[in-house]
């Protein structure tokens, strides 16, 4: 019973007295960042994505995947969270709904409250919680239809608030766009309309968000040299960050590439490995990008096999190896870790606080507060 009040007592001191082990978003480009990444569609492919992204001296790259509505499976997704830490990968986690027909439909009116508590459910490897909103919304292929920036605007300023509201560890980044939509009535937005007709829907939505998501293909069909020195391709994360500062007077916005690629066919696959190496080392390397996952690991499952960096018997392709093999640096975000403080510590009020099936109370801190913490508890 003295010990038990002396626990109760300690913690009240600490809580009242120290910072609260509580965190909040990191600016990922304040510390030593691997910007290199891979978008996958499955959790399976965890493994192969560290093989490539923390290959010749990296550690913590990125992955980008998706999570349907439909797919809010409790231990399937804990299961990737607990790989992606194990394999030191961040996750970017792009929500989205389900395929009905030929269209993605739009969101219900409960799935930002839903994916909010159910991603905060989730343990994840890093403090940072990077969430994009949805897919190319300015295409009628990705929102039900018909596109509707007013609508998008409103889900991402619902969207902000839910996350935001159970966890300030959620990073919050807008969908990626398509460049090459053209400007055809409900079907199509061009881009930049899209972004203004945001703005106007949610003033100042764009001051709102943590980063911004860019789909910069190369033109001419997936297949336009990296050479080439324009304001669109494989830039055009340049030229919508200048709008987004100077249409919003929002500067220096974190840029994730979360889509990227040339398409094997009209080119061949030394010359897709070709551009990659010249992109990566000659055109990706602007301070404020923090990610870029390139579209796709392995597309042999869908019909995106012509992007694909693994073969059809999933062995490394040629454009694989060249990514592989370009210097990389170590990654050190801020990690997550777990303390189990005991059966008798008190319900304290600091975030990612839960009591354990055992009724063991568990934090979730930084490493040197489990440190520190572990030491006061006598725990190795």
């Amino acid at each position: 019973m003295k010990k038990s009040i002396t626990i109760i007592t300690i913690i009240t001191i600490i809580f009242s007295v120290f910072p609260k082990p509580s965190l909040a978003i990191e600016d990922p480009l304040s510390f030593s960042n691997n910007r290199f990444g891979i978008h996958i569609l499955f959790p399976q492919e965890l493994s192969a994505a560290a093989q490539l992204v923390n290959s010749s001296g990296g550690d913590w790259g990125y992955v980008t995947i998706p999570i349907q509505s439909v797919d809010r499976n409790l231990e399937k997704w804990q299961e990737f969270m607990d790989d992606a830490k194990s394999l030191h990968l961040i996750p970017i986690i792009r929500i989205a709904t389900y395929p009905r027909g030929n269209f993605w439909t739009t969101p219900t009116i409960f799935d930002h409250l839903d994916f909010a508590n159910f991603l905060n459910s989730l343990s994840w490897p890093v403090v940072n919680r990077y969430i994009i909103v949805y897919n190319e919304p300015n295409s009628n292929l990705e929102w039900g239809g018909a596109v509707d920036a007013a609508a998008y605007a409103q889900e991402l300023s619902y969207t902000i608030d839910a996350f935001k509201r159970v966890n300030d560890d959620f990073f919050i980044i807008s969908a990626g766009l398509d460049g090459y939509a053209p400007q055809r009535g409900s079907l199509y937005q061009n881009s930049y309309q899209f972004l203004l007709d945001i703005d106007k829907a949610v003033p100042g939505i764009f001051k709102r968000i943590d980063g911004f998501a860019s789909h910069s293909y190369p033109g001419s069909n997936f297949s336009e040299s990296p050479f080439l020195t324009k304001q669109a391709g494989i830039t055009s994360y340049k030229t919508e960050e200048a709008f987004i500062k100077n249409r919003f007077g929002r500067g220096n916005i974190p840029i994730f590439i979360t889509e990227t690629g040339w398409q094997r066919g009209n080119i061949t696959e030394k010359q897709v490995a070709s551009f990659y190496q010249y992109a990566f080392e000659n055109i990706w390397s602007d301070k404020n990008i923090v990610a870029i996952t390139p579209f796709l690991l392995n597309g042999q499952a869908s019909s995106f096999d012509g992007f694909s960096l693994l073969r059809p018997d999933g062995s490394p392709s040629e454009i694989f190896s060249s990514i592989a093999l370009l210097p990389k640096v170590k990654g050190q975000p801020q990690l997550i870790d777990e303390v189990v403080l005991g059966k008798y510590a008190p319900p304290v009020a600091v975030k990612n606080f839960q009591r354990a099936q055992d009724k063991s109370f568990i934090i979730k801190v930084s490493p040197s507060w489990k440190a520190f913490l572990n030491w006061l508890f006598g725990q190795e």
